[in-house]
């Protein structure tokens, strides 16, 4: 690093492109030091404004540097566009930000964007631009824009330039930026699929339509009268007014995503259009502030802030996590609510529901134990098994039956979305009333399974024992069953991984409705001529109603099943060997394993170190997939500042108090 009196030698302001950036950064790096201290960093700054003042000569070379730099490089596009995604897509902004990060930059650029990032490469530059007082920007702003007399390296004229005519140069950048971010906010609300969405009251009044106009008049009235002037605030407060009612038309959207669908791209264009608005508000803090420099330098930090995100590739991930989790959560939240019981009669009829899927999955544990005895491949083995799965997911949603670890990813969106508004202590006692009813039902759930499944496995394999001679499984297999289930074992590890493949079905699911919803297929099953001709009205009507209803449980069920059977076997082809543990399925397999070995297998702590091991793999499954779901959906909800620790506080004490209603209803 050069020290300070090199730096000044160092400054030619004929130099090419490449060096004169150079300059900047080197002197830049100088003030940042290396002991990251913004005061020190600001002390750093009036050191060399004194150095310079202390130097004619270098006060002449900079203001014609300075020139020079202005002259070549437009700012207007790093105080409008820095900061905004170019393109919706996440592929294509990956690979942007993976260049930004991976890629250096080169000094040989006249876009300001590029420039600036090479200039301000950590948050650091934010917090010391910050701490800038006024009287040091006041004696930045004169060294750079003063003529200094006997300036032999500028001509005549441009010798003239003063601080006003800074002033009017800053003025016409911050008007040119806002032009621009003016005709982004208008061509957003223009798009036809934001106008579509849009309430019809909105659309009466056309907020999008006189926002360009308003913005002319703004400029004519701070042109020819001042920023002190009422013909000015008339203006601005027109202005203003418009951005708000344009902000309130985008906010209306979100009223008709249930309705229409989410996309990616349509939630994308609303967040930035907003942002764009607190972008228009920025700039015009800064063009009308009665201390500009302070407020420029205010909007230079964040844009150094912006910056860092901008090269961020956890921070797309995670704007795209929360996209998806407005994909998603909004659907499972009312699909969820029909999971919780509330009374008597809706949990006793979530046992005979949940022993239905468990009678039905004691079917699948037969056909599993047949297309193992079939010895293929691995995958082909793995590919049949979750055809079977699938199958007999689909059936269990055909026939209103439950799978009870198909429950947490649909009723987690339902938990998040009530803790919007906890601010009272009702709230938090309802609240926790919807605690005690999802883990009553969630309990009723597994039971009802793994009741069901045991003896149903039991009489089968006993069933096939008098009418072919021996049980579902032989006794080398049934060994291998309490081998892998074991509590002894990774049982509990491959229980949690199963609870994110459940999740993983639910999002699968999710979207997959959300997109049946957003290209309006269940309107085009019904009316299309096509469809009408082939099916007749009334049943292409009711398939219509059936699919819409049914979609979201079809996919998630089919991926649930895919995911079961091929994980396995396509991990173990890379040396992963990643395996599930689904506590309905292990139950049913237990049950065909204690069958095969007889009476004796009682006495075996084996068997007992499988049978600890259910009721934790069914914990696991569930409350795995309830997290993540859970998490995702206070995302997608914006649920912010919640009080955990009074949330925490209020479920142990009803758990003290009253522990029977979290397992049995009153």
């Amino acid at each position: 690093m050069h020290n300070l009196a090199q730096l000044l030698d160092l400054l030619e302001p004929k130099a090419g492109l490449a060096s004169r950036h150079l300059w900047l950064i080197d002197l830049l790096d100088w003030i940042r030091g290396k002991d990251n201290n913004p005061p020190a960093a600001v002390a750093r700054l009036r050191l060399f404004l004194d150095a310079a003042q202390a130097r004619p000569e270098f006060q002449a070379r900079l203001h014609h540097w300075w020139r020079t730099l202005v002259g070549t490089v437009d700012a207007t596009p790093l105080f409008a566009d820095f900061g905004f995604a170019p393109r919706a897509a996440f592929l294509s902004e990956l690979g942007d930000r993976l260049r930004y990060k991976l890629l250096p930059g080169t000094p040989e650029t006249t876009h300001a964007t590029e420039l600036f990032m090479l200039l301000f490469p950590t948050p650091f530059d934010a917090r010391w631009l910050k701490l800038i007082d006024e009287d040091t920007l006041a004696r930045l702003g004169t060294l750079l824009n003063t003529a200094v007399p006997g300036d032999t390296s500028a001509d005549e004229e441009a010798a003239q330039v003063t601080a006003s005519t800074l002033m009017q140069d800053w003025q016409d950048v911050l008007l040119e930026a806002l032009t621009y971010c003016t005709s982004q906010v208008a061509a957003t609300g223009f798009s036809p699929e934001l106008r579509l969405r849009m309430s019809a009251q909105t659309l009466q009044v056309r907020p999008f339509h006189g926002l360009a106009a308003d913005l002319d008049a703004l400029r004519a009235a701070l042109l020819a009268h001042g920023r002190d002037s009422g013909a000015l605030h008339l203006a601005l407060d027109q202005f203003k007014s418009r951005l708000e009612a344009c902000r309130s038309a985008a906010s209306s959207v979100y009223a008709h995503l249930d309705e229409h669908g989410i996309s990616v791209g349509l939630v994308f264009r609303l967040r930035q259009l907003r942002e764009r608005i607190l972008r228009i508000r920025e700039l015009l803090d800064c063009l009308l502030s009665d201390k500009p420099a302070g407020s420029a330098m205010q909007l230079l930090a964040r844009l150094v802030l912006l910056a860092e995100e901008r090269r961020s590739i956890r921070a797309l991930i995670a704007t795209n996590s929360t996209l998806l989790a407005a994909k998603v959560a909004e659907r499972g939240a009312e699909t969820g609510e029909h999971y919780i019981t509330r009374d008597r009669a809706a949990y006793m009829q979530m046992l005979g529901k949940a022993a239905g899927g468990g009678a039905l999955t004691a079917g699948t544990t037969l056909l599993k134990f047949m297309i193992v005895g079939l010895a293929l491949s691995a995958f082909w083995s793995g590919f049949l098994a979750s055809v079977m799965y699938a199958a007999s997911f689909v059936l269990i949603q055909l026939m209103h039956f439950t799978l009870a670890t198909k429950q947490p990813a649909m009723t987690a969106p339902a938990m998040a979305a009530k803790l919007k508004d906890l601010r009272s202590g009702e709230a938090v006692s309802e609240f926790v009333d919807e605690v005690t009813h999802l883990v009553r039902s969630q309990v009723a759930a597994v039971l009802g399974n793994v009741l069901m499944v045991v003896p149903v496995v039991l009489l089968i394999s006993t069933a096939l024992q008098f009418s072919l001679g021996r049980p579902m499984i032989d006794a080398k297999e049934a060994a291998h069953v309490l081998q892998t289930l074991s509590l002894l074992g990774p049982t509990l590890l491959w229980a949690a991984f199963t609870g994110a493949v459940l999740f993983a079905a639910s999002i699968i699911g999710g979207w997959v409705e959300n997109w049946f919803v957003l290209y309006r297929l269940a309107s085009a099953m019904r009316y299309n001529p096509r469809i009408t001709r082939a099916l007749g009205v009334e049943r292409a009507r009711r398939w219509a109603s059936f699919m819409r209803e049914n979609i979201s449980g079809f996919t998630s069920n089919v991926a649930l099943g895919f995911m079961l059977g091929l994980i396995p076997p396509i991990t173990g082809f890379f040396g992963l060997e990643l395996e599930v543990r689904h506590v309905t399925l292990s139950a049913g397999q237990l049950a065909a394993a204690a069958a095969a070995l007889g009476w004796d297998v009682l006495r075996q702590p084996a068997l007992w170190w499988c049978v600890a091991a259910i009721p934790l793999i069914g914990a696991l499954n569930l409350g795995v997939s309830f997290y993540l779901a859970f998490r995702l959906a206070l995302q997608a909800h914006n649920v912010s500042g919640v009080d955990r620790a009074r949330i925490r506080a209020a479920i142990w004490t009803r758990w003290r108090t009253h522990p029977k209603n979290f397992f049995i209803p009153d």
